[in-house]
């Protein structure tokens, strides 16, 4: 920003402005005549060499006009763009998503959708996976050495898992085991389940036997590497990507990444240390190196101010920074109430 005069910064703002509206690039004799410049074709054009040798613009045909660059997107972004707040129309359809009184998942699902629908870009939120709370486990024995353990969790909620027993454990040890759980861990998550069958064998106040209270754990474990702490990515509103896209060609790279739901995790979890809103423009991100596509997320809280999620939309390059970034912040914000 030091090294641009006030001519060129002003070209390169309007440049900037024609393509995020356009998609097109922008030549010297369409800025003249705009007016605002005062400057005739020949000097704008020599101010748009300038830029172009400090890699803000390039020019994708010789006789085509300019385009910005990632660069030149990332100091515009940074330095120069003017945000405007959501209007209160926005902000209400914002809210209006978040309201309804149904499950938390439901209502992420529906601001997800809206955020897509205002921005015109796919929207995205990931959030952590809720763990289940235990109403009752039941062991079902297979064959010796194997039971199936099903998991009937406080919301209605149920999951069977194969386990293999301890060698030599006898089935009167499974019927124990889940009367212990049942009685003693109902209305724990897991993993706080296993924290007490700890704490209580290690205290000698479990009551269990040493093969009962390592078929209680096995029990227990048999979710583990489910990782009730791995993040669920919900993507809404792919179609607006093609409806208001000039470059299918883009598109089509751009809906491919979006199938690699682990790496656009990855890409989202970048975002969840963040302080303020996070943009990802480009080449920034190895994901989207290709489809050339930018990425704005931020974090919401729950609480003690636990970050619990990211919400944002993924979209072009050319897309509208200074009306989508205010509104991710404002969706983040108003998650944060929800769900704090």
């Amino acid at each position: 920003m030091a090294e641009l005069n006030d001519r060129a910064r002003e070209v390169f703002r309007q440049i900037v402005d024609s393509y995020l509206s356009t998609g097109a690039p922008v030549g010297s004799r369409t800025l003249s005549k705009l007016g605002a410049l005062g400057l005739s074709p020949a000097s704008i054009r020599n101010t748009m060499q300038d830029l172009e040798e400090l890699g803000l613009l390039a020019a994708p045909h010789t006789s085509a006009g300019r385009l910005p660059t990632q660069l030149g997107l990332r100091m515009f972004v940074d330095g120069m763009m003017q945000a405007s707040e959501p209007s209160e129309d926005e902000r209400a359809l914002i809210d209006g998503g978040m309201s309804g009184g149904a499950a938390i998942e439901d209502a992420l699902a529906r601001t997800t959708a809206v955020l897509s629908g205002l921005s015109q870009c796919a929207g995205l939120v990931l959030v952590a996976k809720t763990e289940m709370l235990i109403r009752q486990i039941n062991f079902v024995p297979l064959s010796p050495g194997r039971a199936m353990a099903i998991l009937v969790g406080v919301d209605g909620s149920v999951e069977n898992r194969l386990v293999i027993l301890p060698e030599g454990l006898p089935p009167t040890a499974l019927e124990a085991a889940a009367n212990y759980i049942n009685a003693r861990l109902a209305g724990l998550t897991l993993a706080a389940a296993a924290d007490r069958l700890s704490a209580e064998v290690a205290a000698d106040r479990a009551a269990l036997d040493v093969m009962t209270a390592g078929a209680v754990a096995t029990g227990l474990a048999a979710w583990s590497s489910d990782g009730a702490a791995r993040p669920v990515l919900i993507v809404r509103g792919q179609a607006n990507l093609v409806e208001s896209s000039v470059d299918l060609d883009r598109v089509r790279l751009l809906l491919d990444d979006l199938e690699d739901k682990e790496e656009l995790v990855r890409l989202l979890e970048l975002a969840r240390g963040a302080d303020a809103t996070k943009i990802f423009i480009g080449a920034e991100s190895q994901l989207f190196s290709l489809s050339g596509s930018s990425v704005i997320a931020a974090p919401y809280r729950g609480p003690g101010g636990r970050v619990v999620g990211v919400v944002g939309v993924i979209g072009p390059t050319r897309l509208n920074y200074a009306r989508v970034i205010p509104m991710v912040d404002y969706t983040a914000r108003t998650l944060s109430r929800l769900v704090a």
